[in-house]
């Protein structure tokens, strides 16, 4: 492989990556702020809570 090519590499890769992982982890924090709101919602439930909830 020449330098150039190796260089492309170096410099494309983490360009075409940083978006993949940015939305990677947005869907990530998603799916945990929805699992704490559920489990809050349970244990309201359980404890016959008439209020609304507010998840921290």
């Amino acid at each position: 492989m020449e330098w150039q090519i190796i260089v492309a590499l170096v410099i494309a890769i983490p360009v075409i990556l940083f978006p993949v992982a940015f939305v990677w982890f947005l869907n990530i924090g998603g799916l945990y702020a929805s699992v704490k709101e559920a489990r809050a919602r349970r244990v309201a439930h359980a404890k016959g809570a008439k209020v609304a909830l507010e998840v921290k």
